[in-house]
């Protein structure tokens, strides 16, 4: 269940709430799948899957929380192709052209007609939240999906403030600091050899893999101006990500020590102190590397009340 990408969050003026109060909470919001007229539905689930029902795990103040998404898959392209057909049918039988208002009624009744015919995708997005240092994490790629398990967390409880995690230096122009002076690197961070540079004028994009990020055909780039955008980034003993500039991690990839200890441990064939297993050890390890990446990009930033996400 280790997290492949990471939007971190932090949540403002929240007292904890109990995990029994949660948990009730959490159960009336619960995932239901999508009916024939839905084009999509989320709700909390168990995060040990179909042999649990416990919606939320609390290792030392980690909690782990799963929202599951299902949707219904409408192609365009089959969308498009009936409303064409039924309206040359239309302007045949009427002898003029459809006007665009009823084009577009007819694309609404076409969508209404097939959605219950649609197959359906379920996806899973896992939420880890730290209550004694207030980050929530979440394990998307995408801001907007974060954003819409954060949704579902503030009607479930009522209301949360949460703003996304931001540090006094950007991340891009500490990104392009550390590439371009080695002696600027914090001595706890390692290196990779991935990176995305962005051109101001023109916004052109150079993306490098497997490369020397030390070599003079970076340094001439960043002479010339580029700016990072993404670099691959880690800790020893933690972890390794793309540090993305808005300060989400992606491509995670945790420290195999940790994943040796995980993997040595007794959990007698019990998946869901597996999970717990490997949730303690991932918790502790993303509370540290985050911690770690305040510091390195010169501290966290004080988001105006203003920015708060009620």
């Amino acid at each position: 269940m280790y997290f492949k990408h990471l939007n971190s969050y932090r949540v403002h003026g929240a007292g904890v709430i109990e995990l029994d109060a949660l948990e009730t909470a959490m159960a009336e919001f619960s995932f239901r799948p999508v009916s024939p007229r839905e084009v999509h539905r989320v709700g909390w689930t168990a995060p040990g899957g179909r042999g649990s029902e416990r919606r939320v795990h609390e290792i030392q103040g980690h909690r782990l929380l799963s929202m599951l998404r299902q949707e219904r898959l409408m192609p365009a392209s089959v969308v498009n192709e009936e409303v064409a057909e039924r309206a040359e049918a239309r302007e045949q039988a009427e002898g003029q052209p459809l006007p665009r208002r009823e084009r577009l009624l007819l694309k609404e009744q076409v969508i209404e007609e097939l959605l219950p015919q649609a197959f359906t995708r379920t996806q899973r997005v896992e939420l880890w939240w730290d209550t004694r240092r207030q980050l929530i994490g979440i394990n998307t790629s995408s801001r907007k999906r974060a954003e819409e398990v954060l949704d579902l967390l503030r009607q479930t409880l009522g209301s949360l403030k949460v703003t996304p995690l931001a540090t006094r230096t950007p991340p891009s122009r500490g990104m392009t600091q550390w590439l371009s002076d080695a002696s600027s690197r914090p001595a706890s961070l390692l290196l990779g050899d991935r990176t995305e540079l962005r051109a101001a004028e023109d916004d052109g994009v150079l993306g490098a893999r497997q490369v020397d990020l030390d070599s003079e055909e970076i340094q001439t780039l960043l002479e010339g101006g580029r700016q990072a955008s993404k670099l691959s980034i880690g800790s020893e003993g933690l972890l390794r990500a793309v540090l993305h500039d808005d300060l989400a991690l992606k491509s995670l990839q945790f420290d195999d020590a940790l994943l040796d200890e995980a993997s040595q441990a007794d959990d007698g064939d019990d998946p869901v102190i597996a999970l717990e297993t490997d949730f303690a050890l991932m918790s502790q390890a993303l509370a540290t590397f985050t911690e770690q990446l305040i510091e390195w990009l010169g501290g966290e930033a004080n988001p105006s009340a203003s920015n708060e996400t009620p």
